[in-house]
């Protein structure tokens, strides 16, 4: 597995809007982290420089404008911080990780049957040659 460079919890909130949608100019970044947080625009200016300059957004010129895209995929990015999570607290090992959610969590019939349908998809696939 490549290893993704990694990223502060204030980077990945600008990840996540573009993910969303992409290119973006900058004003339009900056408007839409300003809906969710009290950043001023030189600290998204700062979080765009970072992201760039560790190669997981590019951006584009035109005219005086600068347009933002991810250069990776939200899934590859979600499966390294999960292998990570999963390694760093739990060994590596799904079933602990799972138990430790489960005490904490109140769960209804429909979550029970949806968490009963991905584990039963999960084991068909692998069962498939």
């Amino acid at each position: 597995m490549e290893k993704l460079p990694q990223i502060s919890e204030a980077e990945y909130e600008i990840m996540k809007i573009l993910w969303n949608e992409y290119p973006l100019s900058t004003n339009e970044v900056c408007d839409l982290a300003q809906q969710s947080h009290s950043w001023n625009k030189k600290t998204i200016h700062t979080l765009l420089s970072r992201l760039t300059s560790k190669h997981v957004i590019s951006y584009e010129q035109r005219g005086r404008m600068y347009y933002y895209y991810p250069m990776i995929s939200k899934k590859k990015y979600l499966n390294q911080e999960n292998h990570h999570f999963l390694n760093r607290f739990y060994n590596g090992k799904v079933a602990p990780m799972l138990s430790s959610l489960l005490d904490q969590t109140d769960l209804s019939d429909s979550d029970f049957q949806e968490l009963y349908g991905i584990l039963d998809s999960k084991r068909k696939n692998e069962d498939t040659p």
